[in-house]
Order: structure tokens, then sequence, then C-alpha cells
């Protein structure tokens, strides 16, 4: 069959190349390790199967081979293996169609090499490297510009993370003032992926429609929300377990009819997912986004101390710091702890805080912070009331 380069698929009876082997030493002796004699189709004068290969099927397996890997180290294998896939690999088609847990960079692997590779991905148009990239320059390079920019162009190509984050970033005024803050753009913008499935934005919108937080106060409109965030998550968590047997999904999901009861003795090694703890369930907690993990990684190499006086989220699947002083609202009760949205405060609530949350009458002698009461007197006027 011909191909639109002109060439032709081989036949299953073309003769391969013969592989020769010869065992070496580091110094030309017989004492070394298995090395293969590199050769060339042209210089032995047959034809090599892969090397006849056209290049529109080679993109199209490395462009499967992108989009369902499960780690950096998949593709870059493929990287790796010689100069032809190398050069294909890095085809616009291959690199828009990589999938999110390729860019699962670990951040003390961070490189310029690293950057320039995420950035090719965006510039072919995946969104995921849109948002990862923008995440780790708005936050960690603290490029505010080049890492808005970005998260905006995954934002308009409908990426629910994206638009989320730039919500966040709306109510907390991130990278500028306090009088950046845009409560009813944060609102619009966590409509938008509540919309796309996105359940921390959902649950989000809950809060703000209880607490009339840059809208009209709705409770039972942000109740029913909140509600629905529980299911969608219970949906997800069970739909990504559907290959697992009955015997461990008995392990993890569990049911009382008494869900304010504490199943932890009952489970003590199964980490319970919070929320779900309202329907009286207990399942693993969902998996943090790889742009989350960097950030969180990337801040506690620098010993959890995004800068002076700044703070990083207390919910340990964000990872997402302060940009200016007193930005993040705290738990009115401690003072504590700290959190960039209401979503992360709920979550981290009922995954741990509950248990350690102490009165501000102790955190006050503790500290001597400048809590009265609900209210804050040290600037931070924004104050989460637990529940």
């Amino acid at each position: 069959m011909r191909t639109r380069r002109g060439l032709y698929y081989p036949r299953a009876d073309v003769c391969l190349e013969k592989k020769v082997v010869k065992i070496t030493g580091f110094a030309g002796d017989n004492m070394g390790c298995r090395k293969r004699r590199r050769t060339s189709p042209e210089s032995i004068g047959k034809r090599d199967f892969f090397y006849a290969l056209p290049d529109d099927l080679v993109i199209y397996v490395l462009s499967k081979l992108s989009s369902t890997a499960r780690c950096p180290s998949d593709f870059a294998n493929a990287l790796v293996a010689c100069k032809r896939l190398n050069s294909l690999a890095l085809h616009p088609l291959v690199l828009s169609k990589a999938s999110q847990k390729m860019f699962a960079i670990k951040a003390r692997n961070w490189s310029e090499s690293s950057r320039r590779f995420l950035k090719d991905c965006a510039d072919a148009g995946n969104i995921e490297a849109c948002y990862t990239l923008g995440m780790i320059l708005f936050y960690c390079l603290e490029n505010r510009e080049s890492g808005a920019s970005l998260l905006a162009k995954a934002a308009i190509n409908l990426h629910a993370p994206a638009l989320y984050s730039l919500a966040v970033i709306q109510f907390n005024g991130s990278g500028g003032s306090k009088n950046d803050k845009d409560h009813r753009a944060g609102v619009a913008l966590c409509a938008r992926a509540a919309f796309l499935g996105h359940i921390d934005a959902l649950r989000e919108l809950g809060h703000c429609l209880q607490d009339g937080y840059g809208v009209r106060q709705n409770v039972v409109e942000g109740r029913r929300f909140l509600v629905q965030a529980n299911a969608r998550e219970l949906a997800a968590v069970l739909s990504s377990a559907g290959a697992a047997s009955n015997k461990f999904m008995r392990s993890w999901l569990t049911w009382s009819p008494h869900p304010n009861l504490n199943l932890s003795h009952r489970h003590p090694a199964v980490p319970g997912c919070p929320l779900l703890s309202d329907f009286g369930f207990n399942v693993p907690a969902p998996e943090a986004h790889p742009a989350n993990r960097f950030l969180a990684e990337w801040f506690s190499a620098q010993g959890g101390v995004p800068g002076p006086g700044l703070r990083l989220c207390s919910h340990i699947g964000c990872g997402r710091p302060e940009t200016r002083k007193h930005e993040f609202r705290r738990c009115s009760v401690c003072g504590a702890v700290n959190y960039c949205s209401r979503a992360c405060q709920a979550l981290d609530w009922k995954l741990r805080h509950k248990a350690g949350c102490a009165p501000v009458e102790r955190w006050l002698d503790d500290e001597g912070d400048g809590f009265v009461g609900n209210e804050a007197v040290n600037g931070n006027d924004d104050v989460i009331a637990e529940s």
C-alpha cells in the first residue's frame, strides 16, 4: 500500500536486519558488558521495518502513547530511544495529546528543559500543559502575568480546574492588592467550572450562596449545591474504582445508618474522603492534581514558608501560597489554620482539622495574635467559621 510520502508498507516477507552482538570490555577485552553494534539500513543495503514506516503512522502511535502515559518517564523513554522517535515525539500533534499525568513533574526535578517542554506542549494547544505551567509560573516562579495568561488560555478552552483556579485568584485578589478582589467574577467562574463537573467549584458555589458571598444569599439553593457536590464526589470515586474487586471495594466503602459516628476505629488504616461522611460513607480521598502536588513539593522544599509573613493553604491537597500578607482566611475558632477557599476549608475540616481545632482563647494564650471573638483585628477581615 502506497502512503502520501511515496513509501510502501513493507511486506511480511521482508528480511529484517540481523543484530550483531559482541562481548567487549571497557578496554576492548572480553570481560565487559554486552554491546550492540549500531547499523543503519543504508549501510547494510537492506530495508529496516521501523525505518520503512511512514512518519504519519509513527506520529499516530506516539500520540496514543502521550495520551495514555501514566508518568513522565513513559514518554521520556521514547525520546531517548532513537533520533527518529526523538524528532517525531516532539511533533505538535503528539504534544497536544499529552495526558495530565505526563506533566506530573517532581519539584526537585524542575529545570529549564522542563519549562521548555511544558511551553512547547502549551504552544501546541495542550490545555493541561497550559494549566500546569500557568500554576507554576503564577505561584512558584511569581511570574503573575504569564501564569494568569496561561490559566486564562486553558479556561477559554473550558478547562474546569483552570476556571476554578481563576475563581480563587479573583476571590483573594491574588497577585495584587486587597482592593483587586472581584467576588462576582469569582462566583461566575465557579458556576462555569461547576457546570463542567468540577466538584470543588460546585462546593465553593454552594458556600457562596449560603453566605451571600459575591451573590445574593440563598441558603436553600446553596445547601442543594453542597449535597450535589457530595453526590458527585461519591459517583467519581465509584466510577474510578469500577475495575476493583468487590472484596477490595468493601475494604474502603462502608456505610453506617448513623453518619455522625466516627468509623475510623473500624477501618483505622483506610484514609477516608472527608465530606462523604455526611452520607455515612468512608472512601479514599480524591487524588490531587499534578499541579497542586508540584506546588506542595516546591514550597515544602523551602520549609513550608513561601515568603516573609506569607502562609500556605492548610489543606494538604492544595499547595497554594499567599501572594501578600493576610490574603487567606483563617479559622475563626482557633486561628491556627488558613485556607485559600471555602472548598479547601470544608475538605480539611472533616479530614483532620475537626479533631485538632482548639478554642480561640487557648490560641490567644499561646500565640497572642489579634483575634477577638470571630473577627480579626490584624487586617484580615475574612474569617472562616467552622461548622
